[in-house]
């Protein structure tokens, strides 16, 4: 299990921020599940639940269209997705197992994009299919699906949050992958 307090210290020596509380923390990961066209068929919506059940270890939520829109045949109350959001404990050991176990196990990965931090630092990637997690068998899927993941990071700036991911063990790129991409 990650001790937080141990990451703390590394982020501030890192950053040579004295005061703990100017420090990024680590809020919450929310999962994300879109269920698109998928989103009449039941079963999908079963599968989608039961994958960010597995990965998270808690129940997800379904989310629901906020407006209609004609172009995507959408309409106000539908459901489109399924989310998840992790805090404490369950957040540090989803880190932990997305570092160590999952992140190698996608193919030709060479670390996460370090250009998709928001102003605020926070960051948010994708992986484009559910298997890359080990905790769901192969057998059990019916439709491929990505999941999205957001780290919120609160008193931060990208600098700061990818100092704090690092610590974390979250795998990025070097500048020298990124200019040949």
């Amino acid at each position: 299990m990650i001790d937080y307090k141990t990451v703390e210290q590394s982020v501030s020596s890192k950053l040579d921020i004295a005061n703990r509380m100017s420090l990024p923390k680590l809020q919450k990961i929310v999962l994300n599940i879109g269920i698109g066209h998928n989103k009449t068929e039941p079963k999908l919506q079963e599968e989608a639940i039961n994958t960010l059940t597995v990965i998270s270890g808690q129940k997800p939520v379904l989310t629901n269209a906020k407006k209609s829109i004609s172009g995507f045949k959408l309409r106000e109350g539908e459901p489109v997705g399924v989310k998840v959001t992790l805090r404490g404990a369950k957040m540090l050991s989803f880190v932990e197992r997305l570092a160590s176990v999952t992140l190698p196990r996608i193919r030709d990965f060479h670390g996460l994009d370090p250009r998709k931090f928001d102003r605020q630092g926070n960051y948010t990637f994708a992986v484009k299919e559910q298997m890359v997690f080990p905790e769901i068998p192969y057998d059990n899927i019916k439709v491929a699906h990505g999941v999205e993941m957001t780290f919120s990071i609160k008193q931060s700036d990208p600098v700061k949050s990818r100092v704090l991911l690092e610590s974390l063990g979250i795998p990025f790129m070097k500048e020298s992958e990124i200019k040949a991409k």
